[in-house]
């Protein structure tokens, strides 16, 4: 590469829980430099969560991290062109792609629910992931099939 690589900039934590991932969420559920809307939807969508909780003893910010990590991806496929032919190859993902592609899935199948708040949609794909349901934890599940389904072409990793 001939520039050097871009510096990482530190994210603020947010005010409520004092913690730098919800603030990187948030970031990504903002639409148009509304951040203060974006806490709101997403502070609200954990109190929709903490209602809805049932009986388990974990809190809402607890239950939303268990969604992220449940729908975090572990390998991936990548398209590599060998020999006149196009190979898709499964990849391991790193750490930071991982979360991101999560917080991605996330929003976008919320985005996608038929509910009447963007708050009520994000609670209720929250609730989903963290049960291993749903439509970001099927896009998870899609992915790894997929890599599984390739796995005879991983040994023309990059």
């Amino acid at each position: 590469m001939r520039k050097t690589k871009a510096k990482k900039r530190p994210l603020l934590p947010d005010p409520k829980f004092n913690d730098q991932l919800v603030t990187r969420f948030v970031n990504n559920l903002m639409l148009d430099g509304k951040k203060s809307i974006a806490f709101k939807i997403f502070y609200d969508a954990l109190d929709i969560v903490e209602s809805k909780k049932g009986e388990t003893e974990k809190t809402s910010l607890e239950i939303w991290k268990d969604a992220l990590t449940n729908v975090m991806p572990h390998v991936e496929v990548r398209s590599r062109r060998i020999g006149g032919a196009n190979f898709q190859i499964p990849m391991p993902i790193r750490a930071d792609r991982k979360i991101s592609m999560a917080m991605k899935w996330l929003i976008k199948y919320s985005k996608a629910r038929n509910d009447k708040s963007m708050a009520l949609k994000l609670a209720s794909e929250i609730i989903a992931a963290s049960r291993e349901e749903g439509a970001a934890y099927k896009k998870k599940s899609d992915t790894h099939k997929m890599a599984e389904a390739n796995k005879a072409f991983s040994h023309f990793k990059f």
